[in-house]
């Protein structure tokens, strides 16, 4: 059987490096699960479950915390998916990317298994999907987390309670506005902010424990057990809010390209995972104490001189975990651009060092309007706990699905191996789904909502760029047809150099074709240049395919990964291209512009898809943008298509 580790190119890291990528990972990676303590406990014991604080209840709960964070995070994540990397980036994206290519075995154990057409597409909507719910989890976790920060003024003064909105609103809005600016700085104390707050989530736990120390009892499963027999469908409902504790695990796996494996898997069972079960395990022995604690029991642990100070560390942690999810929609949103399944955006880099610091303006003024009127319309974390859940849920459902297409078709574990296996996270994580359907219709409904909506934008976008390309090769000239046409008629030839941009490289690009026939000229030298997104994140060497046709004409195929940024000036400068370089000073660029026509014509999508897709090809920045391409050397032609 293949080793899924030995796919992953990067290097591990080790002394000094681990340590400095150990440091910012638990900054970016564990900022979401981190913040759970503020809300999660709380949450198992609302009103609307109608379970009570004493003893046996909350043992069972800590039990089900416990395990489920053993289970999830350990277990699943950490163990077994963070293994399907594709070629060192995780995520559902990448997974599904890893699925739907068959991929370049390396030895004959390595072969995939063929998969019938039919099966291989439903995955990949199954990934498609799972991706579309990350952006409410984008929109939701920036909203409950601040908001559950400010919550705790009301600890220390109930005079702050009006002004708890307002004053989350304002945090919000300071987030979203200086994330033009990057993360290079604040990136820096990411992780010593994050650090503390874990040791004083230990620190808090710890403190409460020694009053209490039997409430280690939990750590025996058949607490949980007992509890879901003496509660029923109580008690099976409140893995709803029991789920809380492991929001954050889908990062673990998407970060996993920006750190490594091993920092990731260190920090998690050195610092995060025993500072979080020592909080957990400090907010029982509180309420086992105290049971009027339970309303919130996080700010409660603390003494009073030391309240403002948590509210303050708190506010600062839940801003790093919404700069993460934020960050996430980010590259997200690229990876989908990449690959074809949403139009050009306009992208602006960050920092001058490292590439995966982006800014996307469109992404973030939704995510920050959605953040505001979730705050508005929900009004309290507890309310927004009943929105979360349902979509990570999911997520997590397919996350899993996918993961065992992998293992059986890529690494070819037996089938009943893989079956079981499949067989035992699915039932936990179908147990987390079952309980946050209830969710639904109380909130759970907003991220199916925004799901449901970037779905549909994409499969849009994805099938009207297919039938896009079959409208146009019905127009396109065959290469060998204009070559011999040039031949023949033996246009004039000005000096330097003009560069196509040629969507679909097997054939002559109607800009190419339409200056010919309306100016009777070609340049001196002319290239036709095709980009094509490979189903790799990262291609790193033999990116360009030089061809000659011929008669001055040239055409390039140039690959990028789909985590890549898409840079003509600085692609062409490294490309050979007949016996000289292209000077940029002498190149004009042709850039196609369709103009699409919404018709009944078959073949085609119904009336109102091809109408929205017709207005995504109008909102998409302009190519010259896209590419990076100087505006004073473009010109564009434009052609119209009947859609």
């Amino acid at each position: 059987m293949a080793s899924a580790d030995q796919h992953t190119p990067r290097a591990e890291a080790s002394g000094r490096r681990l340590f400095g990528l150990s440091l910012a990972a638990i900054g970016i990676v564990y900022g979401d699960i981190g913040t759970s303590p503020i809300y999660a406990f709380r949450e198992a014991f609302h009103s609307s479950y109608g379970i009570v604080s004493v003893s046996e209840n909350v043992l069972g709960v800590l039990s089900l915390i416990f395990w489920s964070l053993i289970i999830v995070i350990s277990v699943k994540y950490l163990g077994l998916v963070m293994r399907a990397d594709n070629r060192g980036e995780g995520g559902i994206v990448a997974l599904t990317a890893l699925i739907m290519s068959p991929g370049t075995p390396t030895s004959p154990e390595e072969l995939p298994v063929r998969e019938p057409h039919n099966r291989r597409w439903l995955l990949g909507m199954a990934g498609l999907f799972g991706a579309a719910l990350l952006y409410g989890d984008s929109m939701i976790t920036p909203a409950i987390s601040v908001l559950s920060a400010i919550e705790g003024l009301e600890v220390a003064t109930p005079v702050i309670r009006p002004f708890v909105i307002p004053i989350t609103i304002g945090i919000l809005v300071a987030l979203f506005a200086v994330q033009r600016r990057g993360t290079a700085g604040l990136g820096a104390v990411f992780g010593p902010v994050t650090l503390v707050w874990f040791i004083s989530l230990a620190a808090l736990g710890v403190s409460q424990i020694i009053h209490h120390p039997g409430v280690f009892q939990a750590l025996s499963p058949h607490h949980g057990f007992a509890f879901f027999a003496r509660n029923g469908l109580r008690g099976f409902l409140v893995l709803g809010s029991v789920f809380l504790v492991v929001t954050g695990g889908e990062a673990l796996y998407a970060d996993m390209g920006h750190f490594g494996k091993r920092p990731i898997r260190l920090m998690w069972f050195i610092i995060v995972l025993p500072c979080l079960l020592l909080n957990y395990f400090g907010q029982g022995a509180l309420i086992l104490r105290h049971p009027e604690a339970v309303q919130q029991p996080f700010f409660l642990m603390a003494p009073s001189w030391a309240l403002y100070p948590l509210v303050g560390l708190a506010t600062a942690a839940t801003v790093i975990a919404s700069q993460a999810v934020i960050s996430g929609a980010f590259s997200l949103t690229r990876q989908a651009v990449q690959l074809g399944y949403l139009p050009r955006l306009r992208i602006l880099h960050t920092s001058a060092s490292q590439i995966g610091q982006i800014y996307l303006p469109a992404v973030n003024w939704v995510l920050m309007l959605a953040c505001i009127g979730l705050v508005l319309g929900f009004r309290s974390s507890s309310n927004l706990a009943a929105a979360y859940g349902v979509a990570v849920t999911t997520d997590m459902v397919f996350t899993t699905i996918l993961f065992a297409v992998v293992a059986r078709t890529r690494w070819e574990w037996g089938l009943w191996a893989t079956g079981l296996l499949t067989a035992a996270l699915l039932s936990v994580d179908l147990s987390y789904w079952l309980a946050n359907l209830p969710k639904i219709p109380v909130g759970g409904w907003f991220p199916l909502v925004v799901a449901g909506a970037v779905f549909i934008a994409m499969t849009t976008w994805k099938r009207g760029r297919q039938i896009l390309a079959a409208r146009y090769m019905e127009i396109v000239t065959p290469m060998d047809d204009f070559l011999v046409k040039v031949a023949a008629e033996d246009p004039i030839r000005v000096p330097g150099t003009a560069v196509y941009m040629n969507s679909y490289p097997y054939g002559t690009p109607p800009a190419l074709h339409n200056n010919l026939k309306h100016n009777k000229v070609l340049h001196e030298r002319v290239v036709l240049l095709s980009l094509v997104t490979s189903d790799s994140p990262v291609v790193s060497r033999d990116r360009c395919e030089v061809l000659d046709f011929g008669q001055g004409i040239y055409q390039i195929i140039a690959t990028y990964g789909f985590t890549e940024d898409l840079d003509v000036p600085t692609l062409l400068a490294g490309c050979d291209v007949g016996e000289t370089k292209l000077d940029l000073e002498e190149t004009t660029f042709f850039l196609g512009r369709e103009t699409l026509i919404a018709t009944k014509r078959p073949g085609g999508m119904s009336i109102w898809r091809e109408r929205l897709f017709a207005w995504m090809c109008r909102s998409a920045q302009r190519a010259a943008s896209f590419f990076r391409i100087p505006s004073e050397r473009v010109i564009e032609i434009g052609t119209q298509i009947d859609f």
